[in-house]
């Protein structure tokens, strides 16, 4: 199976050694927007390709509001900010995510509180979030969700739709709402995914996306926020445009704020990229029913888009028996110069998270030892 599998991925991939495990396209029109943006001379955050990029977005992703930022942790920090976390407050995520979420949450000077996920989307289980706020929780005079244990102010949740797979996101919305928590949601890897007809991200107060040069598109480094509640997008685009109050000549500052807009360059880039992202993603699917087709009637099991669910399919993800079988797979990929990668380590096995509270992590230990990620670039036909 595992000789098979490498000759599947260099049909998929021909000419590529080695194959990467997701590799940037560019086949648009980013040379002569990019051009055009040296030309005009308005290279930084303030050009058209700024506005157009986050005006592109927010439509297709069905937000009346899209706020460009220099990557997805920066825009993750931002919306945890303005949704009111504070220091020393605790805010929930998932263990089995990316560093640059529970890092974000740090950024803040809050802590993390890692809830397990569901093994039908590796996104946070809202049944494992609802057992645990019952357990560990209790409601403030002012109606703050507090934490009994460590007394402190729960102020956000975050979840992450896991390669792009939504999770059980309007029933964490639910649950979030109970307990007086705001949900931002981590669809760093979500553009093109759909929940229940919704794109990720849309659900809740307010979510982020990331165009690292490893997306489905990118920006070369870049994030967005996307909300539809206006005073949110107000403050955000204030707070991480150095928080200066708009003049013609003064600089006239209200508030420490921070420098994380979206440069005109690279927005250029997400524009062309954006007008090509249909075809990328219909590409996309179609490499992920080849793989799906492929390990129908073996033991190694093909992650799908979960119930209710159109997924982006960012990156293919196999379940196999164990960590054996798991190293073994990478080991023998790798040999092959086929880039495979490991389900990250849990962020509350990290040395700077594993004080973090949990709750029990029985799926994302489970899945941590057999999840790896295969080629899931752009196939480029002939």
């Amino acid at each position: 199976m595992f000789n098979k599998f490498i000759e599947l991925v260099k049909s998929l991939y021909p000419g590529m050694d080695p194959i990467p495990l997701h590799a940037p396209v560019f086949m648009g029109k980013e040379k002569e927007y990019l051009n055009e943006c040296i030309d005009s001379t308005y290279v930084s955050y303030v050009g058209k390709y700024v506005t157009k990029f986050e005006e592109m977005t927010a439509e297709y992703v069905g937000a009346k509001y899209a706020i460009a930022m220099v990557n997805g942790t920066a825009a993750l920090q931002i919306a945890l900010q303005i949704a009111g976390v504070q220091s020393y407050d605790e805010v929930i995520t998932q263990p089995l995510t990316f560093v640059a979420t529970a890092n974000a949450i740090a950024h803040t000077a809050a802590m993390p509180v890692f809830i397990d996920v569901d093994l039908d989307t590796m996104g946070m289980s809202p049944d494992k979030l609802a057992d645990w706020l019952k357990s560990n929780t209790k409601f403030s005079k002012n109606l703050d969700c507090i934490n009994k244990i460590t007394n402190k102010r729960i102020s956000a949740i975050v979840p992450m739709h896991t390669f792009g797979h939504p999770c059980r996101i309007d029933e964490i919305i639910d649950i979030g709402s109970k307990y007086n928590i705001p949900v931002i949601e981590d669809s760093a890897e979500s553009l093109g995914s759909f929940y229940k007809g919704k794109h990720t991200g849309t659900f809740g107060l307010a979510g982020i996306l990331s165009y690292n040069g490893n997306k489905t598109i990118t920006t070369g480094g870049g994030g967005m926020i996307i909300t539809n509640d206006e005073d949110f997008a107000k403050k955000a685009k204030h707070i991480t445009t150095t928080g200066k109050i708009p003049h013609k000549w003064d600089y006239v500052h209200d508030v420490i704020a921070y420098n994380y807009r979206l440069t005109n360059i690279n927005a250029a880039i997400g524009v062309a990229q954006m007008e090509l992202f249909d075809k990328y993603l219909i590409n996309k699917r179609e490499t992920s029913n080849i793989y799906r087709n492929f390990f129908k009637d073996s033991e190694i099991n093909y992650f799908n888009e979960p119930l209710n669910s159109s997924s982006n399919y960012w990156l293919n993800a196999i379940i196999l028996k164990g960590k054996e079988e798991k190293d073994a797979f990478l080991t023998y990929t790798h040999d092959n110069n086929i880039m495979t990668r490991p389900i990250w380590r849990l962020m509350s096995k990290l040395g700077m998270y594993n004080l973090c509270q949990t709750s029990n992590l029985d799926n994302a230990n489970w899945l941590e030892e057999r999840v790896v990620n295969i080629p899931s670039s752009y196939r480029i036909k002939s």
